[in-house]
């Protein structure tokens, strides 16, 4: 009995660093984020004392506010965008980087590394590319577009900024989606493959018979962190667009890649921190509620 007593006080002795930090900087914020979500707060005074109890006020201003609407509507564009482009680039980038070569691991590396990188820092190398008049690949295409797209750029034209965005976001985080399917292929037994090679079975009909629906495990998962990442995507716009550039909807100007992040970072920045907690609890339904409607489906 005290030996078991002994080694549950040990247990929690290692686990208590963990616990402590884990309280203080996710459970204790989720919490109070939580509890702001039903108050008015202007100022950061208001944070500390003085709250007004609101009640369900912030979220149901958030929900009939337009802007909102339209930040859903341009998160779900960005999503349905980014989703398949960096499952299919992820896919062939592993397909490529499993056939021996001497440069194999050199370019493995190199198609990860953008990964590590900084969503702003990448956002702002890319936006010097496609800026008009002056950027590198504006410059380059300039025989192929118009002269309207050459002198706002990819950024400042609506009908070419989010595709110019994801494709970006997709070359930066491809290479970690690279490094998922290559560890999922080698666990495909070489058995299956080779019993296609004696029914006659073609390299396409291997791939969409037998590699891809194995790998569906990885695609779910690539699938639901995609939609996370789209709901929560903000450094790259805010590095790249800012917003913009404006079109006219719902009776208002809207910023073209105006996407929930950036709807979230408009209260934060103004201190009206009640609707961003209101908004942040919302957006974190709307994820839950996709990923496990998607997961169910898949699972069927």
């Amino acid at each position: 009995m005290r030996e078991s007593l002994r080694e549950q006080v040990e247990s929690y002795i290692y686990i208590g660093p963990f616990l402590l930090i884990f309280v203080l900087f996710i459970g204790f914020p989720f919490i109070y984020a939580f509890f702001l979500s039903f108050h008015r707060v202007t100022t950061l005074q208001d944070v500390f004392g003085g709250l007004e109890f609101v009640g369900f006020r912030n979220y149901i201003f958030i929900l009939k506010d337009p802007r909102f609407h339209w930040a859903l509507l341009v998160t779900a564009y960005y999503a349905i965008l980014i989703i398949p482009m960096n499952i299919a680039f992820s896919l062939i980038l592993a397909s490529l980087m499993r056939v021996p070569f001497k440069l194999n691991s050199l370019m493995k590396t190199g198609f990860f590394l953008p990964f590590v990188l900084d969503a702003f820092v990448v956002g702002i190398v890319w936006t010097f590319l496609l800026s008009g008049r002056f950027g590198i690949i504006t410059n380059l295409l300039r025989p192929l577009i118009s002269e309207a797209l050459y002198r706002q750029g990819f950024l400042g034209t609506p009908s070419t900024v989010m595709p110019s965005v994801a494709t970006a976001m997709v070359l930066k985080g491809g290479g970690f989606g690279m490094v998922l399917y290559l560890a999922a292929m080698q666990n495909i037994p070489k058995e299956i493959y080779e019993a296609a090679d004696i029914d006659g079975a073609s390299g396409l009909k291997k791939f969409f018979y037998i590699t891809f629906p194995l790998l569906k495990p990885v695609t779910t998962f690539m699938v639901i962190t995609g939609l996370i990442g789209a709901i929560s995507a903000f450094a790259e716009f805010y590095a790249m667009t800012g917003g913009g550039p404006t079109v006219f909807h719902f009776g208002m100007p809207q910023g073209m890649t105006k996407v929930t992040g950036l709807y979230l970072f408009d209260f934060i920045q103004s201190l009206r921190l009640g609707k961003a907690a209101a908004l942040a609890f919302i957006l974190l339904l709307i994820t839950l509620s996709i990923s496990l409607i998607y997961a169910k489906l898949q699972r069927k």
